[in-house]
This record gives structure tokens, sequence and C-alpha cells, in this order.
């Protein structure tokens, strides 16, 4: 299967329409509780996704709506899924850390690390009942200190189950930074199971689609698993209003109004010592880099973006496809805020 960035670029623009449309309707109050976005896994999801084909499995973490979007699970039942509403992809019942399509043997799970378990049963079930079909797992680094997701790893290598594994590392497990909490490299501790691995930039797809390629070549052979490790970034944090994230945000639109008296209080005599003010200045600039350094502040941590520069020059082509998926997310939009049905 050849590499088609226009196609590519059109699944990786719809899934960011898509969830900006989710973000909306989550801040004006119409979807409830917590919404953990994929918005910056585009590339890896698309470089995978894409090469799959009808039998193949995909298992699923709490990010699941890029994948099934790609995969063609209709838009308007996932939003009004979202929405709660009983003619949502799962009657409403599931939220968007639960997701199912049987058609499209999909599952998504709010359970941390539960995609090795699920991918493994449905690599098993290919074994013997799809030969040539595989099973894709979706999950975050965070998974990877999981010990039902290092089973999977293992028994998945000892039974060659046509599986791959893709981690999307973003380098945070909620608000730890993953370093602070796991032990050796997961590259090097996966590669223990005598799993081929592949590491790659996640904002990258050609590097995404190839690691891909690949591994599902070597499934579809029957010479078991493979584990892809793609770094992304999470432009939204890690959900919704993301208090650190927030934060950022927050120092940043304050810096103006605050720096001038904090300055002003170093210089003027009386009040505390001046090393505790100098102190305070020091902390206060030392916030104010940080934010400024926020790699979500990049746009080239941003992989649609970047996608987008790397298309042939084309612009009436570029100008259609957009068009197009904004039109597709509109009317999905409209009819999933339709009435209910009698």
């Amino acid at each position: 299967m050849p590499m088609d960035l226009w196609a590519l670029y059109g699944s990786t623009l719809k899934s960011r329409l898509f969830e900006e449309a989710v973000a909306r309707l989550w801040y004006d109050g119409l979807i409830s509780g917590e919404m953990h976005l994929g918005t910056g896994e585009e590339a890896i999801i698309a470089g995978v996704v894409t090469q799959l084909r009808e039998g193949d499995a995909m298992a699923l973490d709490h990010r699941g709506t890029a994948a099934m979007l790609m995969r063609g699970v209709e838009p308007v039942l996932i939003l009004r899924e979202l929405l709660g509403r009983p003619d949502g992809l799962c009657g409403g019942m599931g939220g968007h850390m639960h997701l199912f399509s049987r058609k499209h043997l999909a599952a998504s799970s709010g359970i941390v690390g539960a995609e090795g378990p699920a991918a493994a049963g449905y690599g098993l079930s290919a074994q013997y009942l799809r030969p040539g079909a595989i099973a894709v797992a979706f999950f975050g680094d965070g998974a990877m200190n999981q010990g039902m997701l290092m089973e999977s790893m293992n028994l998945a290598s000892a039974w060659k189950l046509p599986v791959l594994f893709v981690c999307k590392d973003d380098g945070w497990a909620i608000t730890t930074e993953s370093v602070k909490v796991t032990g050796g490299d997961l590259v090097e501790r996966v590669r223990a199971f005598g799993i081929p691995t592949a590491d790659v930039d996640g904002c990258e797809v050609f590097e995404v689609w190839e690691a891909a390629r690949s591994a599902i070549e070597r499934a579809r052979g029957g010479q078991g698993p493979s584990f892809l490790h793609a770094r992304c970034i999470h432009l939204e944090g890690h959900f919704l209003g993301f208090p650190l994230a927030q934060g950022m945000s927050d120092t940043i639109r304050e810096m103006p109004r605050t720096v001038l008296p904090l300055a002003q209080s170093v210089l003027t005599p009386g009040g505390a010592a001046l090393r505790e003010r100098v102190t305070g200045m020091k902390t206060f600039l030392g916030t104010v880099r940080s934010a400024l350094n926020d790699p979500r502040r990049d746009p080239e941590n941003d992989p649609v973006r970047r996608l987008r520069k790397a298309l042939p020059s084309d612009p009436e082509r570029l100008r259609g496809l957009e068009e197009q998926v904004e039109k597709e997310i509109s009317r999905a939009l409209e009819s999933a805020l339709g009435e209910m049905p009698s």
C-alpha cells in the first residue's frame, strides 16, 4: 500500500476538526464529565489506522475518537454518544472513554493498560478465525507501568500473536512526569520480550507510517508482534480544562501586570529583605520561562500543521479538500444536535 499524503492529511484534519467541535460542545456544557481529546496524536493514529483492512481489530484507550473516525465509524453516532443520547454509538451509555463498534472490531476502555489484553485476545482470535488479520493496541506511556500490559506483550511474544503495540508517549502520566515514575527505557523494556521495536517522532506521519508498515507486514506474515514507540505532545494537556495547561496560559496572560509591581518592590526600600524580594522575582520569571517554553506553544509540535506544510504545492486541491472536510464535520454536528427520535 503506497503512502497517500493527501488522504493522510484529510484523515488528520477530519480528526482535528471533529475534536475541536467536541471541545466546543464540552465548554458549552452539552457534554458532561471529563473529556480526553487526542489532539496532537493525529499523525500516530493516521500512520497506523489508514493501513488497516477489513478483519483487523483495534484496542483503544480513553482517547479513541480519532481512531474510530479514521476507521470509518459514523461521526454522528460518536457525537450522539458523547452527548449521552440513546441513539448514540453505544446507546449513550459509554461516553467518550468506552466507545465500541462491533462492525469495525474496535473497542476503547478507560482502564489504563487494558488495551494490551484486548489486543492479545483480538490477535489470538485472528490466528484461528481470520488468518492474515492483525490487532493494534493504542496506549499512553503511563500504561507501560501496568502489569496487564506487560503480561500481554509477553503472551503475544510467546504465542507470536499478530499484534502491533503502539505507545503514544507524551512524557506525562496525567500530572506526573513519566521519567520520575518509570524505571529504565521503555523501548529496551519491550525488547526484553523479544519483540522488535521502532522509536519514531509521533508528530511526523512519514516516520509513523513507514514503521507501522513494516510491523503490520510482519504481523500479517505470522512473525509475531511489534512495538512502536511514538513521541508526541497532547495539545490540550491530559484533558480539557487541564489545570497545568491552564496555569501556563494564565501565567503568560498575567505577566505584563505582574512584572512591573515585582520589579518596583525589588527597588523600593523597606518591606521584606532584599534577598527575599529578589528570590520572589526569580521564581516568577522562572515560571514565565517555563510557560513560554511549553511545547504546546510550538507550531512544529502540531502534527496536522506539519503534514499540511509537507503536501505538494496545489492550492486549489488543498482548498477543496479542507472545505470538504469542514462541511462534513459541520453536517455531522448539525445532525447530532437535531431532535431526538420519537
